[in-house]
């Protein structure tokens, strides 16, 4: 690819023009560097693509160099973000990275940019697009766990902390605020397990129900070949007529040459029952339990009334906060409204119940 030619900035470009020229040119640099990072922890297709993106923003690059002509001056560094997302592409290379680029690319500043040409602006719509597609792969292979993982501990989080706190504004003893919140860390977590023991095993079941009958596959070298109901079989698992009669004349076909006997297809969803229910049930109590045991903290080191619930509080409010970016992060959306989405939830639940003990407490309902 031939760069375009450079030329000395005109005398009416302002410093500050310049500056953001650098700018773009130190970003479009640090983003290159980002997917060549990322390309390194990756191979076959998934390597050639990010690589290729690498290429595209070298062609961005090059605009801005041309444009600055001898300005280009001293390299400047990308911004913090960009800078961030190198650092963990070059140690983790996750579907986390990917997504934190798939964000970057949506920030581009070039739709509003006078100097950036209108093919730039759309490069980057589709670099965003290209990024999605990457990280979704990655997203579909932990949205099982992960979807797991956040539900278990934020309900452990917002259920625990709601019942700490309505009981710690009836007035009772602290022991027995720490007893009901210890009973209630127990009480979900072995409910969350064994519900998901429950949910996991029962969906196997479903599955297996729907998997074709062993002897199936042995009765069918005895079948007639001008007089069968084989069409009907691929049909109810979904088939077309057409394909099935099809497919159907091409079993009859491999059984009356001689062939090995084939297999019934089926076309079964089994991406839900990946995992045992034991496992399932083992890291649902666990994810349960790991966040309803931080409203528990504050009165595990003693503290007591409001201010054991304003610290309950705080601690879990972090939590939320935390949880939620992560969800934002791998949704490709702002990690901060998702945590105040979940922050807010979390406290709406708790201030009711708080609400309801301090009733309780004072009207002696």
């Amino acid at each position: 690819m031939t760069a375009p030619k450079r030329h000395a900035p005109r005398p009416e470009h302002s410093p500050a023009t310049i500056r953001r020229w650098r700018r773009h040119l130190a970003d479009e640099r640090a983003e290159a560097a980002v997917y060549r990072d990322l390309a390194g922890r990756r191979t076959g297709e998934e390597r050639d693509i990010l690589l290729a993106l690498a290429e595209a923003e070298k062609r961005h690059e090059e605009h801005w160099l041309a444009l600055l002509g001898d300005q280009i001056g001293r390299p400047l560094r990308g911004d913090v973000r960009t800078r961030l997302l190198g650092w963990l592409a070059r140690r983790f290379g996750s579907v986390f990275v990917l997504a934190l680029a798939q964000r970057a690319e949506a920030r581009s500043p070039y739709e509003g940019d006078e100097d950036a040409t209108p093919q730039m602006a759309a490069d980057e719509r589709i670099h965003e697009e290209v990024v999605r597609g990457l990280a979704a792969r990655g997203r579909s292979r932990l949205s099982g766990s992960f979807r797991a993982a956040v539900f278990g501990a934020n309900d452990g989080l917002v259920s625990n902390l709601s019942l700490v706190a309505g009981v710690s504004a009836s007035g009772v003893s602290n022991s027995i605020v720490l007893l009901t919140g210890l009973a209630g860390l127990l009480a979900g977590a072995l409910s969350m397990g064994a519900g998901e023991y429950v949910s996991v095993r029962s969906q196997r079941e479903l599955l297996e129900a729907s998997n074709p009958a062993p002897d199936t596959q042995r009765v069918l070298p005895q079948l007639d070949v001008d007089a069968n109901e084989l069409a009907l079989l691929y049909r109810a698992r979904g088939m077309d007529p057409a394909e099935a009669e099809h497919h159907a004349a091409e079993v009859l076909g491999s059984l009356t040459a001689g062939l090995a006997t084939p297999r019934v297809d089926v076309d079964v969803d089994v991406h839900e029952a990946v995992g045992t229910g034991l496992g399932a049930a083992v890291s649902s109590f666990c994810f349960f339990a790991s966040g309803a045991v931080v409203p528990v903290l504050p009165y595990l080191f003693g503290l007591e009334g409001l201010t054991a619930v304003v610290v309950a509080a705080v601690l879990v409010g972090l939590t939320l906060l935390a949880t939620g970016a992560v969800v934002g992060l791998l949704s490709g959306a702002s990690p901060l409204r998702r945590g105040i989405r979940q922050l807010l939830i979390g406290y709406g639940a708790a201030a009711v119940t708080y609400a309801l003990g301090l009733l309780v407490g004072t009207g002696g309902l």
